[in-house]
């Protein structure tokens, strides 16, 4: 019974899954990370404990049911030679709720809410955030697990590596949200990497792969100098 203690293989195949849950999981951190800055510091803790939860149990039910998600990859029907799955439309849809809802908030943060989102209570504005952190969490755990699949031959050992995953995702979430809401300009920056990926699911969709290490490096390279931006001005200031 103890057998995969010793396992090296298994071991291996934690460790990679895991870091490639975590990789796929920062798309899904980013969103949540923007759109629970609505809300006053303890409703956005709470929203993004739902949030990342509601991931958890997502690509836990999708593991166990296989048989079901591989079935989502299979032709559901063909357009100008182009054959489309489930899984194809819900990367379409996702993408295209990415666009309109980064979109939006880029047009909120420059020219300010408008008087009838402005009038809307908290409590429908938690409830419509926790609604879109479940569509968007649906989208990210189709594309995660679609992905994992094949990576390790065990359930048990993707179950671990997603729980371990979300775990390292819940830390980082709220120092990546806080961060956020200090540094208003980042929020421009994670909106526009929300336009980036949204563009990639929709490439996805349409049958057209873009390499997520080309979008991840083109992140990184963004937040890199965001961050000397930053620590530029940080310097500046005393002397201001």
């Amino acid at each position: 019974m103890t057998d995969w203690i010793y396992d090296a293989q298994i071991w291996a195949s934690l460790v990679t899954l895991t870091v490639m849950e975590i990789v796929l999981g920062i798309d899904n951190i980013v969103f949540i990370s923007v759109i629970v800055g609505k809300l006053e510091a303890a409703r956005a803790k709470r929203a993004r404990q739902i949030g990342l939860f509601l991931a958890l149990i997502f690509r836990v039910i999708m593991l166990i049911a296989l048989a079901w998600l591989i079935g989502l990859t299979k032709p559901l029907f063909t357009l100008q030679g182009q054959e489309f799955s489930w899984r194809d439309l819900i990367l379409l849809a996702g993408g295209l709720f990415l666009l309109f809802k980064a979109t939006h908030e880029i047009h909120e943060g420059i020219e300010g809410p408008a008087d009838d989102d402005a009038s809307r209570g908290a409590t429908a504005t938690f409830a419509s955030i926790i609604a879109q952190i479940i569509v968007i969490d649906m989208i990210f755990s189709v594309d995660s697990i679609v992905t994992a699949i094949g990576m390790a031959e065990h359930v048990e050992v993707m179950i671990a590596a997603v729980v371990i995953s979300m775990a390292v995702m819940y830390v980082a979430s709220g120092t990546i949200s806080d961060f956020i809401q200090r540094h208003p300009t980042t929020k421009m920056l994670a909106l526009s990497f929300l336009l980036l990926i949204g563009v990639a699911l929709i490439a996805d969709g349409i049958g057209f792969h873009i390499p997520r290490g080309y979008i991840y490096f083109s992140m990184a390279f963004a937040a890199g100098v965001e961050t000397i931006n930053i620590l530029a001005r940080r310097r500046s200031q005393p002397d201001d």
